[in-house]
């Protein structure tokens, strides 16, 4: 420094002091300065006042000389004391060379510029408030100080400042909010400690409304709440608590739509602190806020439904996850499907109606704000917009719903729990806004489909459910779901066919005697016959499912649906099957559900009397259950069409006789000595009126080698009475009765003929399979 210079009003000694390496005499000068400024005050004199700040400012805290730097510090501190109340007129030179001395390399300076800045705002109080964001600022910059000193003194100059804060009504919160967002972000554990405690100071004040502005800085606080230190996460804690606090208290102020977002993203993340916390807000945002959420839906359900599958390690996150999930599935009302349009379709009827159509309403194809698809959906976290109609305040779009639900159900490593609560979700859906949902339907039908496999048998069911819904809900109807081309009509693995519905809701062929359906039967939609064509190929492609969870599926089908419209449906989709192997082992598998299930007992007992209403469900059956003849029989015998079981048996002797023949002809007569045929054994006792019936299980005994299935029918028929024994008086005066006969209105010999027709197809793709070195079935020796 320059020892000429001229620092008027500073008097030489003062200036010399001020250079000094020794603190207490900079004090000394410190101390001149202080009774010169009080004289300039005394005087009004402005001028010199601020020549003197400006001196010490520029020549000495600014200066290059460290020394210099602490006598200005201490120079600007001895100006604010001596100003007083008037302090606040000059407080932008007296601080902002201060603020510079925070960033100097010297901790000590450091320090002492913490002490100056101390006694100006403990001087000046609620003056400096139009200067708080710099103090702020300097201050979240000296609560990471490495020096313990320089920290210490931030901590007393930082409670002073919250002190005067809490006082005063004249704080800029929205000129403040921006720098808080900034330094949120902080990574130093000090500079967080430091900002969650200015939240929790500015939290406690009544007339500053912090919650307003969270949306600005809760991401941040969900950040420091990940904070490696314990304290900090605690304090985090705390101040996220109060804020819930207030949010329930005053729900109609909070801006929960702003927040959806970032709750999703913290909902997602690997600390299960963060991921708690967040569920819980997440929670109390679904519950508080209602439908205001629902825009939201795509997002939440993509943070929430991977915790449904959490083990007990993580049970709280588990259980709350579940809260959020089960209460954003009740917003979803009948209100936010389309709105109905006339639309005329087939009437769902319990009666036969055979010229009466209603017009029911259906929702739009296409069109309007529900169709569109949320682009942000791709950017890895699902989110919707608000958007507002006429008709209501909030709109409930399924795009990204159905897209994430998708996602989820394709993942095989998704967890069981979350795999049943998907589904529980399409199920949801489907019941409250079925317009909407049929234009996702054939997006979701191939996985809804591959699901049938998954290993638990929970999930199966719950995905029978939706597709039970979906075949049977009045809105899958289609105008034109596309025509059975006659009889010529082939089934193809590789492409889908939708046939023509009849009066019951199932296909007709104009030409094929037999096969229309029951009009007792309740209508099934256009996806109902697409549902079977599809089973039935997975059935086929994936011969184990058949075999491990065939019998499940189609016993809880006909529990969901109508058990006629699904042995009718797939009775007439096999009677096209190509593959008559598959076809084969398919009737037989339908047979054995036919006549073991409890759930068909009410389909048993309509075709043991073949009144008008089941004989063309018999038929149907029958044409394709000639592709396993033991299948036939058994379906005669439950039919009591003994004398035409009698023929078939006859027609036996031209079959080929394999071991596999024989293995069913074994299981059937294990069958007829069950409950099920209890009505059957009964019958032999009225030997004159059942002759086909024991001449019929005579001929199966003849088809059978000695073996116990031989000798347990042959034990049976020994039981059978001699007729002349039973005869009593009055019998024998009583005019004879005819014999128990076949339905007369069924054609017998057509259906014989359609027999022998199948059982030859079944012989010559065997001859082919012999030509081409395919194994054969095994052969019996006699």
């Amino acid at each position: 420094m320059n020892p000429e210079k001229d620092f008027s009003p500073l008097t030489p000694n003062i200036v010399r002091a001020l250079n000094d390496k020794l603190y207490e005499k900079r004090k000394v000068a410190a101390l001149e300065i202080e009774k010169l400024v009080r004289e300039f005050v005394a005087q009004n004199n402005t001028v010199q006042i601020k020549h003197v700040i400006q001196t010490l400012s520029q020549e000495f805290a600014l200066s290059q000389h460290p020394h210099s730097r602490k006598g200005g510090l201490i120079g600007l501190a001895a100006c604010s004391i001596a100003l007083g109340k008037d302090s606040g007129l000059y407080l932008k030179e007296l601080i902002e060379p201060v603020l510079t001395c925070f960033n100097d390399a010297d901790s000590r300076l450091r320090y002492y510029a913490c002490e100056a800045l101390y006694n100006i705002v403990k001087v000046a109080r609620g003056a400096v408030l139009p200067h708080f964001n710099v103090l702020f600022d300097g201050l979240s910059k000296l609560a990471a100080d490495p020096d313990p000193n320089v920290k210490s003194g931030s901590e007393l100059l930082d409670r002073l400042l919250k002190d005067i804060v809490t006082e005063s009504s004249k704080f800029d919160l929205v000129g403040f909010i921006p720098l808080l967002r900034e330094r949120i972000y902080s990574n130093n554990q000090y500079a967080r400690q430091f900002i969650i405690s200015w939240i929790l100071v500015l939290e406690s004040v009544p007339d500053i409304n912090l919650l307003d502005y969270l949306p600005e800085i809760l991401d941040g606080l969900f950040q420091i709440l990940g904070d490696n230190g314990k304290e900090i996460r605690k304090m985090c804690e705390v101040v996220l608590g109060e804020f819930l606090k207030e949010i329930k208290k005053n729900p109609s102020s909070v801006k929960f739509a702003e927040m959806a977002n970032i709750l999703v993203i913290h909902c997602q993340t690997t600390d299960d602190l963060i991921q708690l916390t967040a569920m819980c807000w997440m929670r109390e945002f679904i519950q508080l806020a209602g439908r205001v959420m629902l825009p939201y839906s795509s997002g939440i359900l993509t943070a929430v439904l991977p915790c449904l599958a959490y083990d007990d390690r993580k049970k709280s996150i588990k259980e709350v996850a579940n809260v959020c999930n089960q209460s954003l599935m009740k917003l979803v009302t009948p209100e936010d499907d389309e709105p109905d349009e006339p639309k005329p379709v087939l009437q769902r009827q319990a009666e036969p109606h055979p010229d009466d159509t209603l017009a029911k309403q259906e929702g739009a194809g296409s069109g309007g704000p529900d169709g569109s698809c949320d682009s942000s959906f791709s950017s890895g976290i699902s989110v919707f917009t608000q958007a507002s109609t006429e008709r209501a305040p909030v709109t409930l779009h399924l795009d990204g719903i159905v897209q994430v639900l998708n996602c989820h159900l394709s993942d095989m490593a998704i967890g069981m729990m979350t795999r049943i609560a998907v589904l529980k979700w399409l199920y949801h859906l489907y019941i409250k806004t079925p317009r909407k949902m049929f234009r996702h339907t054939d997006s979701l039908f191939p996985i809804l489909l591959q699901t049938l496999s998954d290993e638990s048998d929970e999930v199966v069911l719950k995905d029978l459910e939706v597709l039970a819904e979906i075949a049977s809900s009045p809105a899958g109807q289609t105008d034109d779901p596309g025509p059975l081309d006659g009889p010529d009509l082939r089934i193809s693995h590789s492409e889908l066919q939708v046939p023509t519905l009849g009066r019951a809701g199932l296909p007709t062929t104009p030409g094929t005697k037999g096969l229309e359906c029951s009009p007792s039967t309740p209508t099934m939609n256009s996806y109902f016959y697409k549902f079977m064509i599809n089973l039935l190929k997975r059935f086929s492609s994936e011969r184990k499912l058949l075999e491990v969870r065939g019998p499940f599926i189609i016993r809880q089908l006909c529990l969901l649906l109508n058990a006629e419209n699904i042995f009718h449906s797939m009775a007439d989709i096999l009677l096209r099957e190509e593959d008559l192997k598959f076809a084969s082992t398919m009737v037989h598998a339908l047979n054995t559900i036919l006549l073991t299930s409890t759930e068909l007992f009410q389909l048993r007992n309509q075709l043991k009397d073949l009144k008008t209403l089941s004989q063309n469900l018999f038929c149907c059956l029958y044409r394709s259950w000639c592709h396993n003849p033991v299948t036939t029989v058994s379906l005669c015998f439950l039919t009591q069409n003994y004398q035409h079981a009698y023929d078939l048996i006859q027609k036996f002797g031209d079959l080929e006789v394999t071991v596999d023949f024989l293995t069913e002809v074994d299981k059937l007569v294990q069958l007829i000595e069950c409950p099920i045929f209890t009505y059957l054994r009964l019958q032999l006792l009225d030997v004159k009126n059942n002759p086909y019936l024991i001449k019929a299980l005579y001929g199966l005994l003849m088809l059978l080698p000695q073996s116990s299935a031989f000798q347990l029918l042959s034990h049976r028929l020994q039981c059978v009475p001699n007729p002349e024994l039973l005869q009593t008086e009055a019998s024998l005066k009583a005019a004879p009765k005819s014999q128990k006969a076949d339905s007369p209105s069924i054609d017998y010999a057509e259906l014989l003929q359609h027999f022998e027709k199948v059982q030859n197809k079944h012989l010559e793709v065997r001859h082919q399979r012999s030509g081409r070195g395919d194994p054969l079935d095994r052969r019996v020796v006699l």
